[in-house]
């Protein structure tokens, strides 16, 4: 007698690139020369998680009775606060109209996006290249995932599979929620140009006009983008008020803190009252999932965006961190340019895929070389945040 539910009888056991990562760990302990460029993190080039020091002495300082008290169902006022102020900042119209809820880490913000912006059935739509978690999100939710051509024969970012998706998912539904993770897209590494998003912007406003539309940007590696968010932001005001505008935000990345899970889904929302009522769905989503967050996380991250000295110290520790990366980009587009790889138009972030027809096997074949990638339909997606420069040579010299 099976008391599983069917849909939940064959769930895969493990992750796929947590899989990877565990065996490339493990032949490096029994020493194996290994390149794992699977992690979704930044390690430095010995190897070990990069860190910021003021993040985690904040983390240490933060009282024993904030750790042990929970927090407020939406999230700390404070926190909220300074999250919209740091990622909004340099758009009064955008943080004006913003209201956001807490969330466990970017993952979460993304749960909610697709619990309250979709019926179950619905399809959220994003790039044919995207995070392996969207799908598994969608499909956690009862909703499904379908994609469009993320790049042209240009190299570009194909805006025209974008308005015929987004124009045959409306045939079949009464909305729609698009993902687009960007600057610094994972998998690929792409980020688009203002160019690019004005384009976006027209396809989103004619489609706005026939049913609701909403886009969600996932910068969850914005802070190691080759340009500020802030140009980003500036193309994709003209949505408000006729596009919903969602953004997820992570602290993961930006204060080198992935286990502390903290994030936020933040909306932009003009209507004061259609704003109301977006505060209170999100905080009844909070409390029919996770019920609140990381109380003492937020009080750390919190005062990290806010206090002067603390906020100044991060960035100068995480432009140290963000230069590293740079290297290791500049250093893979010299090789793979000169190899003749194709791959996306990579500037920055933590990752970049390599186009190839039969992943799986080429993955394979690099695995048995001691490299580890993690393959991702027509591509092999390279994490170089975890990439000590000096192996840069090894990995495209086996990519090729």
């Amino acid at each position: 007698m099976r008391h599983l539910i069917e849909s939940r009888q064959d769930r895969p056991t493990d992750d796929p690139i947590f899989a990877l990562n565990r065996e490339a760990n493990e032949r490096r302990k029994n020493g194996e020369s290994i390149v794992n460029a699977t992690v979704g993190a930044l390690l430095d080039d010995a190897g070990k998680l990069a860190i910021l020091p003021t993040s985690a002495r904040a983390i240490r300082e933060v009282p024993e009775e904030a750790w042990a008290g929970y927090a407020p169902i939406a999230g700390s006022p404070d926190f909220l606060k300074a999250v919209l102020d740091d990622l909004l900042g340099s758009s009064p119209k955008l943080r004006a109209s913003a209201t956001a809820a807490a969330t466990p880490g970017g993952s979460g913000a993304l749960r909610h996006a697709i619990a309250n912006w979709l019926q179950p059935g619905q399809a959220v739509l994003t790039t044919s290249f995207y995070w392996g978690p969207y799908l598994t999100l969608a499909d956690e939710a009862d909703r499904k995932l379908q994609t469009f051509s993320m790049f042209g024969s240009d190299g570009q970012f194909d805006v025209e599979a974008l308005d015929r998706a987004l124009g045959e998912v409306l045939l079949h539904q009464d909305r729609a929620l698009i993902f687009l993770n960007d600057p610094c897209h994972n998998p690929t590494g792409y980020s688009l140009r203002p160019a690019e998003w004005r384009e976006v912007v027209k396809v989103l406003l004619r489609h706005g006009e026939t049913k609701p539309v909403t886009v969600l940007l996932d910068v969850a590696y914005s802070a190691y983008g080759a340009t500020d968010l802030s140009a980003m932001l500036h193309e994709v005001e003209p949505l408000l008020g006729k596009v919903g505008l969602l953004l997820a935000w992570s602290a993961s990345k930006q204060f080198t803190h992935y286990g502390l899970r903290v994030g936020a889904l933040v909306v932009c929302e003009p209507d004061e009252v259609a704003r109301a009522r977006t505060a209170a769905a999100l905080s009844y989503s909070c409390r029919g999932t996770w019920s609140n967050c990381n109380a003492g996380g937020m009080r750390a991250i919190a005062r990290l965006l806010t206090d002067p000295a603390l906020k100044q110290a991060c960035d100068e520790e995480r432009a140290k961190l963000a230069a590293m990366l740079r290297a290791r980009v500049a250093a893979f587009n010299a090789l793979a340019s000169a190899k003749g790889l194709k791959y996306p138009r990579y500037e920055g972030g933590f990752f970049v895929t390599v186009f190839c027809a039969e992943a799986q096997k080429k993955a394979a074949e690099l695995r048995d070389k001691g490299i580890y990638v993690v393959p991702t339909g027509k591509g092999l997606r390279i994490g170089l945040c975890s990439v000590a420069e000096a192996d840069v040579p090894r990995l495209v010299d086996a990519l090729g």
